[in-house]
């Protein structure tokens, strides 16, 4: 059996994307669908009739008619329908359960009104359809009218299943995912309105009322799909009676109260009491109490809308029950990022296997488990998620560290109409931006002026926060109360470039607080490292797009109080688990002895090298006139004659195509094979095999070969007394610390991820802390966590005034880590220079949207202040920057409803390389 969360759909169905992880319910026509390894899956569709709703339903099963089986029930997520988890539950059946799938009340084929799980209506109709599996003879009973039987569900559907254990005793298990304890604590967290959340919720379930458009699959009510003739069906008049008038009120399928609390708090911005107790009655944490069933919570790290503290509250309180409990919080969510479908899958079989069919043999994974990126699966090289996992669920709080914090009273200002507001998480936007914050990029805008920072000093080691950190705050207001947006960002080294984990922020509102008042504020829930040499940065805004905020201008004043610190919450029982170690890693210290072996037997005798030139004694390198043929040619060059300068503190790019000959280059450079012609010049010293300058250079080529069994620092201990030059010159722990491997050294090698391994040997190679460091292709292999990472150890090195030549053919990265590029193009110079230079520093950006903009709309956006102009053409909006930055034009993009894809600068490194080649590449 296999259950999987499905890919976002493009339809426009913004929950029902992540949503989706199982589905209910059928009755009537029997399909088979074959499979040549598998049983044929038995599909019985029909609408079946609810006290005000038709229902419309699928049934699978599969292998002997007779066998009972126990049931499970599978709930699709908002926005979508049965339709959405259907090959999910063919797999289940051939797993041996009967399942059964549905549309909920509005959605699909099926009739009725919304109701946010209503426990009278959509509640109820999973207890009917859980009578209906009780009469089915090949459903196992545990008595008269008590079916075992399972719910799963993403999101709409994993809230139904919460609900159903709580209602229903007759529910055994639930596997809910990616879904919410509270819908008031989701919509008004702490009281603030999250209105973009909110208006894509209620958007979505206002359109067209069901009926008009039936399910491929659904038959008419009463008559077997056999007896029509083939083609969609048609509902007839009776169907489409049942979808009812048009909501009187404008709210499309809601019910009307729910569309009456809509409206009030959208206007007011902020909850009522009824509001409040509307959606808390509609919850599982109303029934908490109650649901006392094996419970496997699945929730994601990218998502703003249900953030982890949901399944938080559910764990505790499920495990308080006495109920079997086990948490796996997996990369992406209803922001985006990696639904892990594969993985969640079999964890939920096995679980159901557990706990449905007592099968006690049945692995269900550990009591917690979250998913990290990192490690290298070994068969085929590519980039993995790994997991990490816990004997125990360590909760949100934990173990904790104290992070000092900059002190002090800080004031700013709540603009008139909370415009402009600062960015986060936006709905539909940010969902691309939420799984690449570990690429070292977001989408994040905070207005001068309009918040409050406070940060700590470079952390001393790697930081794992697992949970919500927390600070203490006095806040005061001018008009005696204050909404505040707090997140924590990642600040790289040069205190400019941060990342907002996961997108995430959270709101908090403060009354009676015109003398000051003391709060404490519950930051957002993640799963992130903090390297070292990082800091912390807390920002707490007056405004965020994605929440209302107070409409009147006031005067906010901030300080962090009590100790002055951040506290950080740990888990360090959750262990990351080894990636496997591939067999060449054992084989390349031996290979490399034996390379080493052949090139001293084969060396050609020494020339004396030319006197050292005192002029070039502060240069890095300076390469005149190089020239290497290939092997037996006369005409045929690898490299000819190319001439360029590297100065202290420059971070160079090689680059140029394959056959461009920049390992040629580089092997000459480390005096590995000699030039025909040039010369070669590191510090004023000309290069020859052998040469002392080289002493100066450290180098990482195609990888380093390390004892597995031994320590991170075990293995450079040994490298550098191989070396015979004295300890004391190898400056391990500053070449330790650029690399930031923290107390990853006290682990055997084999045990690390391939961008550890990555940075050992980066370390290795900065041993005696060259002046000079070489770089051949160093984020090969890695994943783009461990890519920003390298970029970051280059930039700490070449900050200490040393110099770092590193080829690549990754081009984003190095513009993003070098200052200066030397481009190759058929072994000769093309250009040489800084990189906006060859860049031309473009200050047009290309702008991409899912659709033309009308002409008024590319008028309104070149008129915005700082904007020079706007131009359609093919490729999209050309907009040219006359003093706005591109983070602002993109802030005012997303508030005038421009339907954003992409927006960056209209001529790129890769657009000036392939220029410089002529395509070659």
């Amino acid at each position: 059996m296999q259950i999987r969360l499905p890919r976002p759909r493009r339809r426009g169905r913004w929950l029902a994307g992540a949503a989706a992880l199982a589905v209910l319910a059928g009755a009537g026509t029997w399909t088979a669908v074959a499979d040549d390894s598998a049983p044929p899956v038995h599909r019985e569709d029909r609408v079946r009739s609810m006290p005000g709703a038709e229902i419309d339903t699928s049934y699978f099963t599969a292998g002997e008619a007779d066998r009972r089986r126990p049931a499970v029930l599978l709930g699709h997520g908002f926005g979508g329908s049965k339709d959405d988890v259907r090959a999910q539950a063919e797999r289940l059946a051939r797993d041996g359960y009967a399942v059964l799938t549905w549309s909920a009340r509005g959605f699909g084929a099926s009739t009725g009104q919304i109701g946010l799980n209503d426990p009278d209506a959509e509640v109820k109709d999973v207890s009917r359809l859980i009578d209906w599996l009780a009469e089915r003879p090949e459903v196992q009973l545990d008595s008269a009218g008590d079916p075992r039987v399972g719910v799963a569900g993403s999101s709409y559907g994993g809230a139904v299943s919460l609900l159903a254990a709580g209602y229903d005793q007759r529910v055994d298990a639930i596997a809910p995912a990616l879904t919410y304890w509270n819908l008031d604590d989701a919509l008004f967290p702490e009281g603030v309105f999250k209105k973009l959340w909110a208006g894509v919720f209620f958007t979505t379930g206002a359109t067209t009322a069901p009926g008009s458009v039936p399910s491929r699959d659904a038959p008419s009510r009463d008559a077997p799909a056999q007896n029509r003739p083939d083609g969609p069906p048609s509902r007839g008049a009776e169907g489409r009676a049942a979808a009812g008038p048009a909501n009187p009120q404008g709210c499309g399928r809601f019910q009307p109260e729910l569309c009456a609390m809509y409206e009030r708090v959208a206007v007011a911005g902020r909850p009522d009491a009824a509001a409040r107790d509307l959606l808390e009655s509609r919850s599982p944490s109303a029934v908490g109490d109650r649901i006392k069933v094996p419970a496997l919570i699945i929730q994601g790290q990218s998502d703003s809308l249900f953030p982890l503290s949901h399944a938080d509250a559910m764990a505790e309180r499920i495990a308080a029950n006495g109920a079997p409990v086990a948490v796996d919080w997996i990369s992406g969510g209803h922001d985006g990022g990696d639904l892990e479908a594969g993985r969640v899958e079999s964890r939920v079989t096995a679980w159901f296997d557990r706990y449905l069919k007592q099968d006690e043999g049945a692995e269900t994974g550990p009591a917690f488990r979250v998913s990290r990126t990192g490690g290298v699966d070994s068969t085929d090289g590519q980039a993995t998620l790994r997991g990490a996992h816990g004997s125990r669920y360590p909760g949100l709080r934990g173990e904790s560290r104290n992070i000092p914090l900059t002190v002090g009273e800080q004031s700013f200002a709540n603009p008139a109409g909370a415009a402009p507001p600062a960015i986060s998480a936006v709905p539909g936007l940010s969902g691309g931006l939420g799984q690449f914050s570990s690429l070292g990029v977001g989408l994040s805008l905070d207005f001068p002026g309009q918040h409050a920072r406070f940060e700590s000093r470079p952390l001393e080691r790697p930081l794992r926060i697992t949970g919500s950190p927390t600070v203490r705050l006095k806040v005061a207001s001018t008009t005696g109360a204050a909404v505040l947006f707090g997140k924590v960002y990642d600040v790289g080294p040069d205190g400019r470039r941060q990342v907002l984990p996961s997108q995430l922020v959270a709101p908090i509102r403060v009354d009676d607080a015109r003398q000051g008042k003391e709060v404490t504020l519950t930051l957002p829930a993640v799963d992130y490292e903090v390297v070292a040499g990082h800091r912390l940065r807390l920002v707490l805004s007056a405004t965020d797009l994605g929440y209302a905020s107070p409409a009147a201008p006031a005067r906010y004043t901030v300080a962090v109080t009590g100790s002055g610190e951040l506290t950080v919450p740990t888990a360090p029982g959750v262990r990351t688990q080894a990636a496997g170690l591939p067999w060449w890693t054992w084989a390349l210290p031996v290979a490399g002895a034996a390379v080493a072996a052949l090139l001293l037997v084969t060396a050609r005798r020494r020339t004396k090298a030319p006197a050292p030139d005192p002029a070039l004694a502060d240069v890095p390198l300076e390469i005149t006139g190089l020239t290497k043929r290939y092997a037996g040619s006369a005409d045929r060059y690898a490299v000819q004659q190319l001439s360029f300068r590297v100065d202290k503190g420059q971070v160079l790019g090689l680059l140029g195509p394959n056959g461009a000959g920049k390992t040629t280059t580089l092997r000459m450079l480390m005096g590995l094979i000699r030039p025909d012609e040039g010369e070669i010049r590191v510090f004023g010293h000309a290069i020859r095999p052998g040469t002392p300058v080289l002493s100066r250079v450290g180098a990482f080529v195609e990888g380093a070969g390390f004892l597995p069994h031994l320590s991170g620092r075990d293995n450079l201990e040994l490298y550098w007394r191989a070396t015979g030059r004295p300890a004391a010159d190898a400056h391990i722990d500053e070449a330790l610390e650029i690399a930031g491997l923290g107390d990853a050294l006290a682990r055997a090698v084999r045990t690390y991820s391939q961008g550890m391994r990555q940075r050992l040997a980066i370390a290795q190679a900065m041993l005696g802390m060259p002046d000079l460091l070489i770089l051949d292709e160093p984020t090969n292999g890695l994943d783009p966590p461990q890519i920003r990472e390298m970029r970051d150890v280059m930039i700490r090195y070449a900050a200490g005034g040393r110099t770092v030549i590193v080829s690549s053919h990754l081009l984003s990265e190095v513009e993003q880590s070098c200052t200066h590029l030397v481009v190759m193009d058929r072994g000769r110079l093309v250009q040489a220079g800084p990189v906006a230079e060859i860049t031309g520093g473009s200050d047009t950006l290309l702008v991409t949207t899912a659709a033309e903009l009308s002409d008024p709309l590319v008028e309104k956006i070149a008129a915005l202040p700082g904007i020079g102009s706007a131009v359609r053409t093919e490729e999209g909006l050309l907009v040219r920057l006359d003093g706005a930055s591109s983070t602002e034009l993109i802030g005012e993009l997303v508030r005038l409803d421009v339907p954003l894809t992409g927006a960056g600068p209209h001529r790129r490194l890769e657009d000036a390389f392939l220029t410089l080649i002529g395509g070659s590449a």
